[in-house]
C-alpha cells in the first residue's frame, strides 16, 4: 500500500465507530496527517452489530452532556455528508416494575431537569397509551424522553469517517498494527501489515487506541494498561409484525431488556446478570462481522419475561437471533483520555455496550484534549487514569465482567458494590477488621470496612433508596466519633514520597500552597490547572529537609502520581509509590489524645503537636509518626505504621481503646461527618473544572509565591469576582435522603445540583454540596434567597449556608 505514509502527526487504531468519530472531531479542529488504520473493514468489530440506541441521560452532568451532543450530531451528520444514518428521534420511555426502581427512574428524571433534558415522569395509563403493546399490569411508572432516539450504527461510524475524509483524514482499511516502537514514555511509531502482503512504518507523535475488545491487546504493545474484556451479548428480531409501526425505544430493567420497533419488526435485547466473557484465550484473526454461536438457553429467561411484557412476542416467529461481542470495563464506565504510563498514547475504548450514544461525544471531548493538552471538562468518570495496575490481570477481568454487562440494568442503589473479583488488596488491618464485624465494600480494588455490623446482624448489604440496614450502625459510629473516640482504617489513601534536592521547588510549582515549611509540618493543598480548576486535592507533609509525603485519595492515587511526573521536566527528584508500606488508623474524637496518651509516652499537646504537625512516636512496643489533621472535623491523629507492625499497633490501640470507649468505624461515618463539616470530596464537589476560589478553598493558595500552576487563573478569578459559589443545604425535613445529583432549586428556579449528598446524623437531616450562580452577588445575597433540593419530583426545603454547619470556626480539631 503504498499510499501509507511515513509519517502522521497521529495514527488511530481501530475502524469503529469510536475511532471514526476521533478522526472526525480531530479534522474538524484542523488536523492534518491524520492516519486511521482498520485491521479489517470499518465497523467490522462490534460497531456493526450495536442495537444503536441513543439516549440522552446518563449518570453525571457531564456524560449527559457528551450523549445529548452524540444526538445532536447524529441529527446533523446526513446533511453533512450525504450518508444516511437512520438516525430518528423516536422517543424512548423505562419503566418501573418495583417502588424501589421508580424511585431510581424518578431521580433520574430530577437529575435530567438538572442536567437541561427534556424529561416526563408518566403514569401507567400514560405508558399504555404511548406503547399500546405492552402489558403495563404490573407498571409501576415510567419516564419518558420525548428526543432521544435511534439509528443505523454502521453508517453513522461510515458517516463520521466520510466526514473526516472530507477533511483530509487518510483511512485504510485491511491493515494491521503490528507493534508499537517506544522510546521512554513516548510511542515513535506504528508497525503495520496489509492484507496485500505490503507492511512498513509511520512514524507519530501521537497514537489512539481505539481497538475495542482488541484494546486491551494494543495496549499491551504501547506500554499502557486498558483493562477491558469481550461478553456476549444477545438480541433477538422477530419475524414482521402486522400493523407495528414507530414505536419509541423501550426500557424494562427490571426484566434485564430493552425493546426497539425497526421496519415492522420488535428487536428485544438484553444485559442479563450472570454475563458470558469470550475470547479469553485470544480473538481469532479472521474475525470479522463475525456472530457467535447461539446459547438459546441463556437467553430464554429474559424471553419468556418479555413474551409476557409484550404478548405480540409470543405469537410472531423469531427471524435473527444474534450473539455477538461487546466489550465492558470493570467498572462499567468506558476509558478515555491520555494513558498514564506513556506521554502521547491516547485511549478511547471499553464502551460497555452504548458506543454509538457515546461515540459523538467521546470523540469531540477526547479531540478537544488533544488540542489543548488539557481536559475540556471534567471526565473523572471515564478518564482511564482511574484505572489501577492490576485491573489489566486476565483473570481478574474474566471474573468481574460477569458481572458488569448485567449492572447496566441492575438497580443503580447508592452504595451498591461489586459482588465480583473481590480481595485483590487488602490493608494490614483486614483480618482484624472483620474479626470485629467489619462490612466491606470495595474502592481501587481496595477492601475497606464501610460499616461494621452488631452482634448477630447480616454482615451484608440491604440496598435501597431509602434508609439503607447499616443507618443505625453509621448513626453510632458517628455519635462515637463526635462525642468519644473512633478509630478507622485509612491505609487505602494513596502515599507518594516525593523526595531530592529539588522536592520543595518542584511542589512550590504543583501546589498551590506554599511547601517551603518546617521539617514536620503538614500541608492541605491542590494541584491546580491552568484554568485555576483543581486537578488534586491532597496533604502534603514535609519529613525531612529533602522528603515529602503527598497523601491523596485511594481512588486517584495514579493520576495524582502521573500529574506529578508530568510535570517533574528535569528536576533531580525521585517520586515513589509507597502506599503498601504502611498501615495508616486513624484516632478521631474528643477522647483521641487520651487514648494516644494510654499507647504512647510521646507528648501530644498543643505546644508539641498542634495541628497540622507531624512527629513520630513510640506506639505499644513499636513506632509509629503521627499526622494531626483530620477529616471527620474533630480533635484526631492519623497514624502511619510500617506493614511490619500493623498488627501491634491495631492491638495496642484496640485494647488500650475498651477503656476509653474506642468504636471501630468504617468509610459511611467518615463521608457523613465530612459533609457536616463541610469538607470537600474530590471527583464530586471538586473537579478540573471547578476553580478553587469558588470552591470556597481560596485559604489554601498562596499568590505571593512567584510561579505555579493556575497562579495566573487564581489572580484574575480574584480581580473579576465569582461566578458560582459552593454551598452547603441542609433538609429541613429530616427523612428524605440526598446522594447526589438532586436538582437545587433557588427560588423556585432550578440553578443546579448537588455535587455530594450523605446524611448528617449529629446536624439531624441529609446534607448537600452544590453550586449556585453567584455572579454580581455578595455572599449575603447568595444566603437571602429560598432553597429546596428536587428528591425524586419532590421539593423539599433546604437551609444553605456558606459556612461550615458544624463547628465553623474549626475550634474542635484545635483543642
Amino acid at each position: 500500500m503504498t499510499d501509507i505514509p511515513q509519517k502522521a502527526r497521529v495514527v488511530i487504531i481501530g475502524g469503529g465507530v469510536v475511532g471514526c468519530s476521533v478522526a472526525y472531531h480531530l479534522t474538524k479542529l484542523g488536523w492534518q496527517d491524520v492516519v486511521l488504520l482498520e485491521r479489517k473493514q470499518l465497523t467490522s468489530g462490534t460497531t456493526w452489530h450495536a442495537a444503536g440506541l441513543i439516549a440522552q441521560l446518563r449518570a453525571t452532568a457531564n456524560m449527559t452532556k457528551l450523549a445529548k451532543y452524540s444526538q445532536e450530531l447524529y441529527g446533523a451528520l446526513e446533511e453533512e455528508t450525504g450518508v444516511a444514518t437512520g438516525f430518528k428521534r423516536v422517543g424512548s420511555i423505562t419503566v418501573a416494575l418495583t417502588e424501589e426502581r421508580r424511585e431510581e427512574i424518578f431521580r433520574s428524571a430530577a437529575m435530567a431537569r438538572a442536567f437541561g433534558v427534556d424529561v416526563e415522569e408518566i403514569s401507567p395509563t400514560e405508558v399504555k397509551a404511548k406503547y399500546p403493546h405492552l402489558n403495563t399490569d404490573d407498571v409501576v411508572a415510567g419516564v419518558y424522553l420525548d428526543k432521544d432516539g435511534q439509528g443505523d450504527p454502521a453508517n453513522i461510524a461510515l458517516a463520521l469517517a466520510k466526514g473526516a475524509r472530507m477533511r483530509g483524514a487518510l483511512i485504510k482499511e485491511r491493515v494491521k498494527v503490528t507493534g508499537l516502537a517506544r522510546k521512554g514514555r513516548r510511542v515513535t511509531g506504528v508497525d503495520w501489515a496489509a492484507e496485500d502482503g505490503s507492511a512498513g512504518h509511520i512514524e507519530a507523535e501521537m497514537v489512539v487506541n481505539c481497538a475495542g475488545m482488541w484494546g486491551h491487546e494494543v495496549g499491551r504493545m504501547a506500554g499502557t494498561n486498558v483493562p477491558l474484556q469481550a461478553c456476549e451479548h444477545f438480541y433477538i428480531v422477530s419475524e414482521p409484525i402486522a400493523g407495528l409501526t414507530q414505536l419509541p425505544v423501550l426500557r424494562v430493567p427490571d426484566e434485564c431488556a430493552y425493546y426497539k420497533e425497526d421496519a415492522g419488526k420488535m428487536m428485544l435485547g438484553a444485559f442479563e446478570p450472570t454475563a458470558k466473557p469470550w475470547g479469553m484465550a485470544g480473538i481469532p484473526e479472521s474475525f470479522e462481522f463475525d456472530q457467535l454461536p447461539e446459547d438459546f438457553d441463556h437467553f430464554e429467561p429474559i424471553l419468556e419475561w418479555a413474551v409476557n411484557r409484550m404478548p405480540m412476542l409470543g405469537e410472531a416467529g423469531i427471524h435473527t437471533f444474534f450473539n455477538g461481542p461487546e466489550s465492558f470495563t470493570p467498572d462499567d464506565a468506558y476509558h478515555l483520555g491520555i494513558a498514564p504510563e506513556m506521554d502521547n498514547v491516547w485511549v478511547a475504548a471499553g464502551f460497555n455496550s452504548i458506543g454509538i450514544q457515546s461515540a459523538g461525544g467521546a470523540g469531540m471531548a477526547l479531540a478537544q484534549w488533544m488540542e489543548d493538552g488539557a481536559k475540556p471538562f471534567d471526565l473523572g468518570d471515564v478518564d482511564i487514569s482511574r484505572m489501577q495496575p492490576f485491573q489489566g490481570n486476565k483473570r481478574y477481568l474474566f471474573e468481574r465482567s460477569t458481572e458488569t454487562l448485567g449492572l447496566l440494568y441492575a438497580d443503580h442503589f447508592p452504595y451498591r458494590q461489586k459482588a465480583t473479583a473481590r480481595g485483590v488488596r487488602r490493608t494490614p488491618f483486614h483480618a482484624q477488621l472483620l474479626d470485629q464485624g467489619a462490612v466491606m465494600g470495595e474502592l481501587a480494588g481496595w477492601e475497606r470496612a464501610n460499616w461494621f455490623a452488631n452482634p448477630g446482624q447480616e454482615r451484608e448489604y440491604a440496598y435501597s433508596w431509602k434508609r439503607q440496614n447499616w443507618f443505625d450502625n453509621t448513626a453510632a459510629e458517628h455519635r462515637a466519633i463526635r462525642s468519644e473516640v473512633g478509630m478507622y482504617d485509612m491505609s487505602s489513601f494513596g502515599k507518594l514520597r516525593v523526595e531530592g534536592r529539588d522536592a520543595e521547588g518542584f511542589l512550590n510549582h504543583v501546589c498551590g500552597a506554599e511547601m517551603s515549611v518546617p521539617v514536620g509540618r503538614i500541608v492541605y493543598t491542590q494541584f491546580l490547572n491552568a484554568r485555576g480548576g483543581i486537578e488534586a486535592d491532597v496533604t502534603v507533609t514535609r519529613l525531612t529537609e529533602t522528603a515529602y509525603l503527598v497523601v491523596t485519595p485511594a481512588a486517584t492515587r495514579l493520576a495524582d502520581e502521573t500529574w506529578l511526573r508530568r510535570h517533574l521536566g528535569e528536576r533531580a527528584v525521585v517520586i515513589t509509590d509507597v502506599t503498601a508500606g504502611e498501615g495508616v488508623l486513624a484516632v478521631m474524637g474528643p477522647k483521641a489524645r487520651d487514648l494516644l496518651n494510654a499507647v504512647s509516652p510521646n507528648d501530644f499537646s498543643n505546644a508539641t503537636n498542634p495541628f497540622g504537625t507531624a512527629q513520630d512516636i513510640e506506639l505499644g512496643l513499636g513506632l509509629a509518626r503521627v499526622h494531626r489533621v483530620s477529616y471527620v472535623g474533630e480533635l484526631g491523629w492519623e497514624i502511619y505504621v510500617g506493614a511490619d507492625m500493623a498488627s501491634h499497633a491495631f492491638e495496642t490501640l484496640f485494647e488500650a481503646g475498651q477503656d476509653h470507649g474506642l468504636k471501630l468505624c468504617g468509610m459511611h461515618m467518615m463521608d457523613s461527618c465530612r459533609i457536616e463539616k463541610g469538607f470537600r470530596h474530590f471527583g464530586h464537589d471538586i473537579t478540573c473544572e471547578d476553580h478553587v476560589l469558588e470552591a470556597g478553598l481560596g485559604f489554601t493558595v498562596k499568590t505571593d509565591k512567584p510561579d505555579f500552576i493556575g497562579r495566573d487563573a487564581v489572580l484574575r478569578k480574584r480581580e473579576a469576582g465569582l461566578e458560582r459559589r459552593l454551598v452547603q443545604f441542609r433538609l429541613s425535613d429530616p427523612d428524605p435522603m440526598l446522594y447526589h445529583n438532586e436538582p437545587v432549586l433557588r427560588d423556585g428556579k432550578i440553578v443546579g445540583y448537588l455535587s455530594s449528598g450523605a446524611y448528617g446524623h449529629h446536624l439531624g437531616g441529609a446534607i448537600g454540596l452544590g453550586y449556585v450562580p453567584c455572579a454580581g452577588e455578595s455572599a449575603a445575597d447568595v444566603l437571602a434567597s429560598s432553597y429546596e433540593i428536587d428528591v425524586a419530583g419532590t421539593r423539599v426545603r433546604a437551609e444553605a449556608s456558606l459556612r461550615p454547619m458544624y463547628d465553623p470556626r474549626s475550634e474542635r480539631v484545635k483543642v
